[in-house]
């Protein structure tokens, strides 16, 4: 009995060893190759393994040349499954697939992403202002590009040239690959423009006109038109007024701006005059025009006479009162204290007792 039971063990085991055995080829007859009805690929080739899941060692095998990059191509699939029978692959599950689209992976770099290339090697260059604020134009249209899809990497510039005198740009780049192959170069030559938000009048308006803001509107305009000037804010534009005539269209400068007239010329106004205790008011004629601050002159109806003050409000003009101060003497000045004894007579000074 003791030498039956390790005989009858090993038995065991063994059988339970086949069944495995069976049983792996059980699971391998059941993954049976089934068709993709949507295929990505990356190269130029595709391959078994792309079409079909479960390709086994026939998965390397090459079927078809790819689409171009970016671009997809679409097959019957009674004719794709038809070559991969003529590649030994046979039994295919087509899962009632009528047909399979294959893709192929691209980098694509739209003109966008060139122009936006050009203006970040261009930050700040020879005087121009950021990025952002840069209106770039090529010499030639931009098209877009496509690569293959190992391409990960950025534009990086690698000569940069920028006269600004006449704005005009030279740029070459150099994209790299990630698969090892040298990198592709490009190069693109125009004009960059620095911009700036500006406000611009929407009609014709004269001097010392008020500003509304149904004036204006806002637009980015080249730097250049604005001379070299800052250029005005809409919140700084309303409620001032035009300091000379300018144009609808034109871009609205700081300098073209002036604050309102609170006292025009032939006005009548209210003349003030104040001081310590004192507050007289007249009526005046405003000989001047003048915002809050300015010295005008003004014509003293009651006195007929033309006074000079300063605008402190819509309408009125404050006139300084002067004051005469009282005059200060030195102590040596202040004639010296009499006695009242030395002016009695001799005789009513009294005697000592």
């Amino acid at each position: 009995m003791t030498r039956t039971r390790p005989f009858l063990l090993a038995a065991a085991l063994l059988a339970s060893t086949a069944l495995s055995a069976f049983a792996g080829e059980a699971d391998d007859q059941i993954k049976a190759p089934v068709l993709r009805a949507a295929v990505n690929v990356t190269g130029e080739i595709v391959r078994v393994g792309d079409l079909i899941e479960n390709a086994g060692v026939a998965a390397n095998v090459a079927v078809y040349r790819a689409p171009d990059l970016g671009t997809t191509g679409v097959l019957p699939a009674a004719q794709v499954v038809a070559a991969l029978r003529s590649h030994q692959v046979i039994g295919v599950d087509v899962r009632d697939i009528k047909e399979v689209a294959v893709t192929r992976l691209a980098r694509a770099i739209d003109a966008k992403e060139i122009s936006a290339a050009v203006a970040q090697a261009l930050d700040h260059r020879n005087g121009l202002g950021d990025a952002a604020s840069l209106n770039v134009s090529f010499d030639q249209p931009v098209q877009d590009l496509k690569f293959d899809a190992s391409t990960s990497g950025t534009l990086a510039p690698t000569n940069v040239r920028f006269d600004p005198r006449s704005g005009r740009f030279d740029i070459s780049f150099e994209l790299g690959h990630a698969n090892g192959t040298s990198p592709t170069k490009l190069r693109y030559t125009g004009t960059a423009i620095e911009t700036v938000e500006a406000v611009v009048l929407t009609r014709n308006m004269d001097r010392n006109e008020m500003i509304r803001s149904g004036d204006l509107q806002t637009e980015r305009r080249p730097r250049a038109d604005l001379g070299g000037a800052e250029p005005a804010s809409r919140e700084l534009a309303v409620g001032m007024q035009m300091r000379r005539p300018v144009r609808a269209g034109q871009p609205l400068k700081a300098t073209d701006l002036a604050k309102p007239d609170l006292v025009q010329r032939d006005q009548a106004v209210t003349l003030i005059y104040q001081t310590a205790g004192i507050y007289l008011t007249t009526r005046g004629k405003a000989l001047e025009s003048g915002t809050e601050g300015d010295v005008v002159s003004v014509l003293n109806l009651q006195s007929k006479r033309t006074v000079t003050g300063r605008v402190s409000g819509r309408g009125q003009v404050s006139v300084d009162i002067a004051v005469a101060k009282p005059l200060q003497t030195s102590e040596a000045e202040i004639p010296a204290p009499v006695s009242v004894a030395s002016r009695l007579p001799s005789s009513a000074t009294p005697k000592a007792e």
